[in-house]
């Protein structure tokens, strides 16, 4: 029995240890100085991360892989991967805050706290194995990041990208919710085993093909992908930069990792072709809005549409290479889009000044290693040869080939082209173009601590 528990604890220990970080940092803040709670809480912040990445790495002991929690999770290889991915996203984002925190001259435990929070929805998700846990971890996640969008609460722009990511997040829910409820109603449970021990009997009838499409509506919104994206240029714009970075990479890959779980794990029917469409939207539609854009975090949100769909074409193929290509483009972009977006957060300084296109003219001689990292970021999106970025194409076009998705592909290659036009636009406007002669741009002639 003791055994037992001790199994249960494990398979549930990283999130235990988030929440108590989280807990302490809100409960620590309110007896700190203002100024002198910036940096402690955050590295007990940091130190929660690190302790919830120590205790995933003992859930790789073979005695706690399997369901726990009424099987409600499962610990295996797949949630493993997502939960050192978005641990490792919180981690370099809460890094990226200490400066940003300092500049913007703001108390930091909420802030901090929700950033934990946030990540325990994230985690959980990629290892619910019960629907209405996944709806559960999917609010948990969305209200930390709902507040952390509206963070810089001087600034009109925060708080109307809150507003917006709040109003078209809970519509976005209540499809996912209605989804479950139609999935409960057709198969009788809500646990995804037995969805798929009855979907394949083909029992499921019309009320399953209606379940997956109002969660495939929710699961849409969390990862912007196409028609589901409208919010995600504004919410992205006056978001915290850091936040940015977490909000366009964390979400993701826990939401795919429940679309891998729900769509493959529970054999839903009817996906096929919604997943198509959006892929092929996201793509377009992500890379033409990004064209038009002179601010850096927005072009940087149209990138992200695109990049879902990247991801959906790989979902699409429906096969073992495809599932692999999906998991491998999102960790890669995730590790690719943070890294770009902790760029822009250092060099956007206080209030934010320096998002736009133009504020970039001649970093590479006013701060080559900032320039430097940042073109290493850029290429890797674009995928060229020798990036991660290249690796994770390859994989999702040949998993799409192999399924026999030409047109698919052929878009896929098409919109890849458009993407290297305003990502190397960005790059020559940092090493081609001169400097504006201004005392404002002069403030970041120093070499980045980054």
């Amino acid at each position: 029995m003791n055994t037992a528990a001790h199994l249960e604890s494990i398979r549930i220990l990283p999130e235990i240890v988030l929440s108590v970080f989280g807990i302490i940092v809100m409960l620590a803040d309110p007896f700190l100085k203002p100024r002198a709670s910036r940096r402690p809480l955050g590295y007990v912040s940091l130190a929660g991360i690190l302790l919830a990445l120590f205790t995933t790495a003992l859930q790789m002991r073979p005695e706690a892989a399997g369901n726990g929690y009424y099987n409600m999770v499962r610990v295996d290889a797949f949630s493993i991967f997502f939960h050192f991915v978005i641990l490792s996203i919180s981690l370099l984002v809460t890094v990226a805050s200490f400066d940003y925190l300092d500049q913007q001259e703001i108390r930091v435990g909420e802030y901090y706290a929700l950033i934990l929070f946030g990540t325990v929805g994230m985690t959980l998700m990629s290892s619910a194995t019960e629907l209405v846990m996944i709806f559960i971890a999917l609010e948990i996640s969305s209200i930390a990041t709902y507040i952390l969008a509206g963070f810089r609460k001087r600034y009109a722009s925060s708080t109307e990208s809150a507003i917006k990511y709040f109003l078209l997040g809970s519509f976005a829910t209540a499809f996912f919710l209605y989804g479950v409820a139609l999935m409960f109603g057709a198969t009788g449970s809500t646990n995804v085993d037995q969805i798929s021990a009855t979907l394949t009997t083909g029992s499921g009838g019309i009320l399953s093909y209606l379940a997956v499409a109002m969660m495939i509506v929710g699961i849409g919104f969390k990862v912007s992908a196409s028609p589901f994206h409208i919010w995600t240029p504004d919410g992205y714009e006056g978001s915290p930069a850091p936040i940015v970075g977490l909000m366009s990479t964390g979400p993701k890959a826990a939401a795919f990792a429940v679309l891998l779980r729900v769509l493959f794990g529970a054999s839903a029917p009817g996906w096929f072709w919604i997943i198509w469409i959006s892929a092929a939207l996201s793509m377009t539609i992500g890379n033409l809005g990004a064209l038009l854009q002179n601010n850096v975090k927005r072009l940087l949100a149209y990138s992200s549409i695109a990049h879902a769909g990247y991801i959906l074409v790989a979902f699409a193929a429906g096969t073992r290479d495809g599932i692999s290509a999906a998991i491998f483009y999102a960790a890669s972009y995730a590790a690719m889009n943070v890294g770009a977006f902790l760029v822009v957060s250092y060099f956007a300084r206080q209030n934010e000044q320096y998002v736009s296109i133009d504020d970039y003219r001649g970093l590479g001689t006013r701060s080559p290693i900032l320039a430097a990292t940042l073109t290493i970021f850029l290429l890797s999106l674009i995928g060229i040869p020798l990036t991660g970025g290249f690796y994770a194409k390859f994989q999702v076009f040949r998993a799409a080939i192999g399924s026999g998705l030409i047109g698919l592909t052929v878009i896929g290659l098409m919109n890849s082209a458009i993407a290297a036009y305003y990502y190397l636009r960005l790059i020559v406007v940092m090493y081609m173009y001169p400097t504006h002669e201004s005392s404002e741009t002069h403030r970041h002639s120093a070499a980045p601590r980054l």
